[in-house]
């Protein structure tokens, strides 16, 4: 994540989830350290993984205090091991501390989405698969969850309501029918925007080729329905697999060679990844 992105959609969030930390005063710290002192501490990684936002993490501390130096030891998309470390952090010693939760929340929720994606990732390896993340991210988090995802080795699906056209069933509910929808989104939206349509069962899934869908998700299908819908759409469309898909079960998908398999669970179930900051001391 560069400068001008960082300055651009992310210095904002993290402010707001500093605020929400120190609504006036970190009380703790400034009855213990009321003064100035500089001091270093150590970023430990207390577990295996794949480590994601570290820039994040740096500009907790920077945005309270730009005198902070942080000195990495890895980069973002390294596999890290259990008691590596990571980085040394030198600044005022009020600014370590009072930065060090916020920092660590980014930091570990960013790894875990990476490590997750990682793994389910190096199952699709040598098919033409690729796995997608969603919209079903923490709020406020957004930019911050899907860029683990792409660190973790997987792909961006829309980013928001304005990238990208996708008619849910509750689109297709409002306006009468598969056909009516994609016939009322080419007339509407940007020519430049593909229009992928949510598929729940076979009749749906012809409709959506007849009516010239870019994309067709097969949502919730069974794998002998899944077989079924690519045959009917036998190449006018691209096809994408969704629906609970997991670490666990992606394994009974992988052979219907869709192009594109979407998981909701890349980001919202994900767990943290274990990294600690520690051995903080004061230096001269």
């Amino acid at each position: 994540m560069n400068d001008i992105t960082m300055k651009l959609n992310a210095d904002e969030y993290i402010l707001m989830a500093l605020k929400e930390d120190i609504s006036s005063e970190d009380v703790t710290t400034n009855s213990v350290m009321p003064d100035y002192q500089l001091g270093q501490v150590e970023l430990i990684c207390k577990q295996d993984g794949i480590i994601c936002g570290l820039e994040i993490f740096k500009r907790v501390f920077t945005l309270l205090d730009k005198n902070v130096n942080v000195d990495f030891k890895c980069k973002d998309g390294d596999e890290v091991k259990k008691g590596e470390l990571m980085a040394i952090v030198t600044g005022d010693i009020r600014v370590l501390l009072s930065g060090e939760r916020t920092a660590l929340n980014y930091l570990q929720r960013m790894s875990g989405i990476a490590t997750y994606t990682h793994s389910i990732a190096t199952m699709l390896e040598g098919s033409k698969t690729k796995l997608l993340d969603t919209r079903k991210t923490t709020p406020c988090m957004r930019i911050f969850e899907k860029y683990s995802v792409k660190v973790g080795g997987g792909f961006n699906h829309r980013y928001n309501l304005s990238d990208g056209v996708l008619l849910k069933d509750n689109h297709i509910g409002a306006a009468g029918s598969v056909t009516n929808a994609v016939k009322m989104a080419k007339a509407y939206a940007p020519f430049v925007r593909k229009i992928e349509v949510e598929t729940e069962n076979l009749d749906m899934v012809k409709e959506a080729v007849d009516a010239g869908a870019d994309i067709i998700m097969l949502d919730n299908m069974t794998h002998d329905m899944m077989q079924e819908a690519i045959k009917i759409i036998d190449g006018r469309a691209m096809t994408e697999c969704s629906g609970n898909v997991t670490k666990e079960n992606i394994r009974n998908i992988i052979d219907l060679g869709v192009d594109f398999i979407s998981s909701g669970a890349l980001t919202h179930s994900a767990p943290i990844m274990d990294i600690s900051l520690k051995n903080l001391h004061p230096i001269n």
